[in-house]
């Protein structure tokens, strides 16, 4: 059984229908690439899951458990957990307190062990852990970021382009810890506008073009993909 599955989602922004029925699965263990243009629906599809909208039609299957109508917060108890477009972090709260905001829903013994294990995985934020989070450079805020959900303990984690505004020489290192995280055992859905770099961590993905699910394959076939290569890889 897939851990998660999205079955013929419908999606509105008031009258305008921006997710046209969409299915996708993604089995435990996984990254799934979710690429395609401005607009296609891709942060929409990860708001649907995570509970900030609700779907008029369709379903949304986590762990085997209809939670299309669940809150988001009660979603990051079960263990789901996003990093938004654009980071999100408490900017007036120092390094330190965003990664305990992470753990605010759990009650177990084990956040003071996973905050050292965050600093481990990101040692840049264990050097400024007093630092306040909206003075530090946009890659270190993703970095906080994705900690801060990794902080909640989840099971699957939603990622919206977690490369977007960040120099090249950057955009490695935040893959490089993508990947990482899913050697650690957690499913990833990976949304990123950057897909050669998407569909070379990935294990299968999914292309979106106007609320519509286009194609889907193993990663390697999508990178082979004469469509997806002009379309999206820039290769002519």
């Amino acid at each position: 059984m897939a851990l998660l599955e999205v079955n013929d989602i419908h999606t509105y922004y008031g009258n305008i229908h921006a997710l046209k029925g969409i299915s996708f699965e993604v089995d435990a263990g996984e990254i799934i690439a979710l690429i395609g243009a401005n607009g296609a629906g891709k942060t929409t599809t990860l708001r649907t899951i995570c509970g900030l909208m609700e779907p008029r039609e369709g379903s949304v299957q986590y762990d085997g458990a209809d939670i299309s109508a669940t809150r988001a917060d009660l979603l990051v108890t079960l263990g789901i957990s996003m990093v938004p477009e654009g980071r999100g972090v408490f900017a007036k709260l120092t390094v330190e307190e965003n990664l305990d905001m992470g753990a605010y829903t759990r009650r177990d013994k084990g956040v003071k062990s996973d905050l050292d294990r965050m600093y481990g995985l990101f040692p840049r934020l264990e050097e400024r852990k007093k630092q306040l989070a909206g003075t530090m450079s946009g890659g270190e805020q993703q970095m906080l970021a994705i900690a801060r959900a990794l902080m909640s303990s989840p099971r699957l984690l939603l990622l919206d382009e977690p490369s977007m505004g960040l120099a090249p020489v950057l955009v490695d290192g935040v893959f490089e810890i993508v990947e990482r995280i899913k050697n650690e055992g957690v499913t990833i859905l990976l949304v990123e506008q950057n897909a050669h770099m998407a569909l070379q961590i990935a294990d299968r993905g999914y292309v979106l073009q106007s609320g519509e699910m286009a194609f889907s394959d193993t990663a390697a076939n999508l990178r082979q993909n004469e469509i997806v290569q002009k379309t999206y890889l820039g290769i002519d």
